[in-house]
């Protein structure tokens, strides 16, 4: 019995370090522009095929739709992870340039419709490409299963979680103890102030859409060992990663990354009581916090500072 809630704590942590990481690309584009990339799902199934790409034209073992084990070998993995992250990057800024930007200062919410479109637009391109079948992926360190105190760990679950803890305590230290940092949270509390202290708002605004979609992209790249990648992938883990972000307060990125944990172990532990209701349980209990905290657990009205 301790084996198996092991083993739900260690899926659990990792499947919640990918929520985490992706609800804290949330909080980053909404505290800095108020805005939200909503085709952040899409940006997820292509960071999975487009690492998949890579890995296949640097190793050239095996087929596309079938990769040898060795192809993520070495330093192969960590070089399909920056050129997803600078690709995604790319992509983000174009994001923002293409849809967000000529909405932002006017009345409604035409950027939502805009990065919707944006999303299927991409995800058309991506089918076009590569095709609607899911494509496995290798894990770096293989896919034996790892025995920790009688659980059963895939190596890629610890690769998740650890990696997803690097880059969030990485950003956290971004956030709060850089100038880059320090300029992006005077933007996000009043841009027309940041102006005119010098800061150029419209580069940090490029800066977060950026650096949020390349998060994204290499949120895909480590799950899809664990799930095949697939260019639908992406929409479920973006939702229950907005739903972590919500839970634990938007504008809070500490809370992002509670909310994203939180929804992880919240998942495998239910997922080991009775499948089919994870979802019913988590979307419950979201409905159950917004009802008492409406800005989330650790939103701005509900905790000033975590």
């Amino acid at each position: 019995m301790l084996a198996t809630y092991l083993q739900v704590l260690v899926s659990g942590l990792a499947i919640g370090g990918v929520y985490a990481l992706i609800a804290l690309s949330f909080s980053i584009t909404f505290t800095t522009t108020k805005t939200l990339n909503f085709a952040q799902g899409e940006f997820i199934g292509v960071g999975a095929f487009l690492g998949v790409t890579v890995l296949y034209l640097v190793s050239g073992e095996g087929s596309f739709a079938a990769l040898a084990p060795a192809a993520a070998g070495g330093a192969r993995y960590p070089l399909a992870a920056a050129v997803v992250g600078a690709v995604l990057g790319a992509l983000g800024i174009l994001l923002f340039l293409a849809a967000i930007r000529p909405f932002a200062g006017k009345p409604g919410m035409s950027w939502v419709m805009s990065t919707i479109g944006f999303g299927i637009i991409l995800q058309s391109l991506g089918l076009a490409v590569w095709g609607p079948a899911p494509v496995n992926m290798p894990s770096p360190f293989g896919d034996d299963v790892m025995r920790l105190a009688g659980a059963g760990v895939r190596p890629q679950e610890i690769l998740v979680l650890a990696v997803a803890v690097v880059l969030m305590t990485a950003l956290d230290l971004l956030m709060r103890r850089t100038r880059l940092g320090k300029a992006m949270r005077a933007v996000a509390h009043n841009p027309q102030v940041a102006a005119l202290m010098g800061i150029n708002v419209a580069a940090v605004m490029l800066g977060a859409f950026a650096l949020s979609s390349a998060l994204a992209g290499v949120g895909g790249l480590l799950v899809a060992p664990i799930a095949s990648a697939s260019l639908f992938m992406g929409m479920g883990i973006a939702l229950k990663a907005f739903s972590g972000a919500i839970m634990g307060g938007l504008d809070n990125p500490r809370g992002c990354i509670f909310g994203g944990f939180a929804l992880g172990l919240l998942e495998a532990g239910v997922a080991l009581w009775e499948a089919q209701w994870r979802e019913i349980v988590i979307f419950l209990l979201i409905i159950l916090v917004l009802a008492i905290r409406p800005n989330g657990l650790f939103g701005a009205r509900a905790l000033d500072k975590v």
